[in-house]
């Protein structure tokens, strides 16, 4: 029987380490994209509101406008009235035009209240339409600041993660074959969380009590792999057999 194959001590505790942190590393790469989409779908939506409130706005102007326009009519019409009432023939000629003036008059002074109140509600309506364009504006102003923070971080990014993958692959390389192929699949599987330390006794990846001889391997830098969880375990720095 071939024996147990040995790793070099805290190797299983830097490749989780190196997971960990290219894990963060490809988080942080995926979330600025996202970040910038983000900021470019609150500035259409700041766009959209602020469209809006522009043809609200104008359709209140034009409401008003059409008011003002009825009332020229109108008293156009009254003067037009006035006219025939000094020609008025008789005495019903003349009183059927003066109930018209004094109706139409009547209208023209519902149409003039009218007025002012469209046109009080349109002077109150201004600083909704500049809440808007400035909260457009400062919606541009942040999506520029995430681009720029985004393109500048990249590359960064990207030099960190490919350190980390050639570090990684060096550690990877140092492992016992038989461990190596093992270990490869858990990685295909869990990602960062391939490998678990045992803390007090239990495995960090599934919280279930690791065996005593089982610790005992791994503390002489045998591979061993939870029974539960099937990832590759090690003991963190300072941790003793049995917590």
């Amino acid at each position: 029987m071939s024996p147990t194959p040995s790793m070099s001590p805290g190797i299983l505790q830097t490749l989780h380490r190196l997971h960990r942190q290219l894990a963060d590393l490809n988080g942080r790469r995926e979330r600025g994209p996202k970040q910038i989409r983000a900021n470019e779908a609150n500035i259409a939506h700041c766009e959209q509101l602020l469209a809006r409130v522009r043809d609200e706005s104008k359709a209140m102007r034009m409401a008003a406008d059409q008011k003002q326009l009825q009332l020229k009519s109108g008293e156009e019409k009254i003067k037009d009235l006035k006219r025939k009432l000094n020609g008025a023939s008789n005495n019903r000629e003349y009183q059927i035009l003066k109930e018209q003036i004094a109706a139409d008059e009547m209208t023209g002074s519902v149409l003039e209240d009218e007025i002012l109140e469209a046109f009080e509600k349109i002077e109150h309506f201004q600083p909704k339409i500049a809440e808007a364009e400035a909260a457009l504006a400062s919606s541009r102003q942040k999506a520029e600041q995430v681009r720029k923070d985004v393109e500048k971080q990249t590359p960064l990014i990207q030099g960190d993660v490919q350190r980390l993958e050639a570090e990684l692959k060096q550690c990877e390389e140092a492992l016992p074959p038989i461990v190596r192929d093992a270990y490869h699949r858990m990685v295909r599987q869990k990602g960062e969380d391939a490998l678990a330390a045992v803390e007090g006794g239990f495995c960090s990846g599934c919280n279930t009590q690791v065996p005593l001889n089982l610790q005992a391997e791994i503390k002489m830098a045998h591979p061993s792999f939870c029974k539960t969880c099937g990832r590759l375990l090690y003991l963190p720095d300072g941790e003793a057999v049995g917590g």
